[in-house]
């Protein structure tokens, strides 16, 4: 649906209005894609629609894939730059480097590195991080939740410490597979990282 507002007695379409908008780009994994969710319900759509609704200029572009590695993601990520150039970048990768038992130290290179590409590209960067499961062992879920402070001090960027934060103690916000959250919790996690973005945005 095409809407239309008046400037100066000319009518400009939202839908060029948005074009040159500024641009968030998020680059997630399925947590951000929105994996058995319709691509709306997701919570960088919500995001988008949000920022909206406060008459905010930001538009929301979700590059998230479901599955992403930090290897995968550091693989595709100048081209999604190039491609898309954005203002803000909201990283939200590690969930399966950790489920997968990769080790450590490359998935916080591969991490350090997008940072720096972002940055380079003169983006502004916000990381979001993620937690794992107790079974797999205190020194490995410790080690894992650590990189995450660690690399927005070294880099002086933004943090939301754990994306799950806001439902992850309430098995309901959960679809049958333990993992991933319904869409009832989808806004109770773009809230949160919209409050983490504060002066970005």
């Amino acid at each position: 649906m095409w809407r239309f507002v008046s400037v100066l007695g000319l009518s400009v379409s939202m839908a060029s209005a948005q074009a040159a908008a500024p641009l968030i780009l998020v680059f997630g994994d399925s947590l951000s894609a929105g994996y058995g969710l319709a691509a709306s319900a997701a919570w960088p759509a919500l995001l988008d629609q949000d920022l909206a609704k406060q008459g905010k200029s930001w538009r929301v572009v979700n590059a998230s894939v479901s599955g992403e590695t930090t290897a995968g993601g550091l693989t595709r990520f100048p081209q999604i730059l190039k491609t898309h150039q954005p203002k803000i970048v909201l990283l939200q990768l590690g969930a399966n480097d950790g489920l997968r038992g990769l080790p450590l130290a490359e998935m916080e290179k591969n991490l350090a590195s997008m940072i720096k590409m972002a940055k380079a590209s003169g983006a502004k960067v916000h990381l979001i991080g993620m937690q794992m499961p107790p079974n797999y062992g205190a020194n490995y879920t410790e080690s894992f939740a650590a990189i995450y402070p660690r690399l927005a001090k070294q880099h002086s960027i933004s943090l939301t410490p754990f994306l799950l934060a806001p439902v992850y103690k309430n098995i309901e916000f959960f679809q049958t597979d333990k993992l991933h959250p319904k869409a009832e919790a989808q806004p109770l996690l773009m809230k949160m990282v919209e409050k983490d973005l504060g002066k970005l945005i």
